[in-house]
């Protein structure tokens, strides 16, 4: 699979309310061509875009998603804590943000977001279904923390891209990891890599995607090391890439080491 090179974080979370369709929609007007977003369920098992257990961040409301349905949480403006401008944003849908990325002919990088006590099983089953004809596969990935959630994905459809997330660490049994899920992508903190399993991952021919990276400077020697791809709050920020959809070293280049970021 080749990832590009960036990708909005939540949809583009410098920009636009979080996990949103309008950040979604800002992501593709500022020429990014792939989005990371969160998907949980809502008490009634409906796939909602979200990243946090709890709506009181990012909502006018406090409710957690496992005690309410998509009627309620539909009742919450999810934009104008950002600003007044996205006043009346409503929590969107799997469905619908499935809809507007492939409107707009984006990737999607979706996460599968097991919070505390909620079950990766059921979450995964009911956001599989959703996925199969929705997005080329080529544009699409599926991510995880949970191992249990992503063996899951794979056992429900084989053909599924997915990509293993790492918070700590990268673990030394990645390459167990990597098999066990028939992974495609490590996405590791990039503040926690290490070039030396940076070049090994990229050996074995995965992609390496470095979450939440915000500061390009900072980053520039990961790319040298053989990073593919960062996620970014602001990708923009990397203007000095002057090709946002493809890696900046290319196939040939494959085997050699990356960058770092955080998701």
């Amino acid at each position: 699979m080749l990832l590009p090179r960036l990708m909005g974080h939540r949809g583009f979370a410098a920009r636009a309310p979080e996990n949103t369709l309008s950040a979604i929609r800002a992501a593709a007007e500022a020429g990014i061509r792939w989005v990371e977003l969160d998907v949980q369920l809502l008490a009634d098992g409906t796939p909602v875009i979200w990243h946090d257990a709890h709506m009181a961040r990012c909502s006018n409301s406090r409710a957690y998603l496992s005690q309410i349905g998509l009627s309620e949480a539909r009742r919450f403006d999810v934009g104008s804590w950002f600003s007044p401008e996205f006043a009346g944003e409503r929590i969107a849908t799997l469905e619908e943000a499935l809809a507007t990325v492939d409107e707009l002919g984006l990737g999607l990088n979706l996460e599968i977001k097991v919070s505390t006590a909620r079950d990766p099983l059921r979450l995964t089953e009911a956001v599989v279904p959703h996925l199969s004809g929705a997005l080329p596969s080529e544009r699409l990935l599926l991510s995880s923390f949970n191992q249990e959630a992503l063996y899951r994905a794979h056992r429900l459809d084989p053909s599924l891209n997915l990509g293993i997330l790492y918070d700590e660490k990268v673990p030394r049994v990645w390459q167990w990891d990597v098999e066990r899920v028939g992974a495609v992508s490590i996405h590791p903190n990039w503040e926690n890599l290490n070039p030396d399993i940076v070049k090994e991952m990229r050996q074995k021919g995965l992609e390496v995607v470095c979450y939440t990276v915000n500061d390009p400077d900072a980053f520039a020697p990961w790319w040298q090391c053989g990073v593919n791809a960062v996620i970014s709050d602001d990708p923009t920020l990397f203007s000095q890439l002057n090709d946002t959809s493809e890696h900046p070293q290319g196939r040939d280049n494959e085997h050699q080491p990356s960058d770092p970021i955080g998701e």
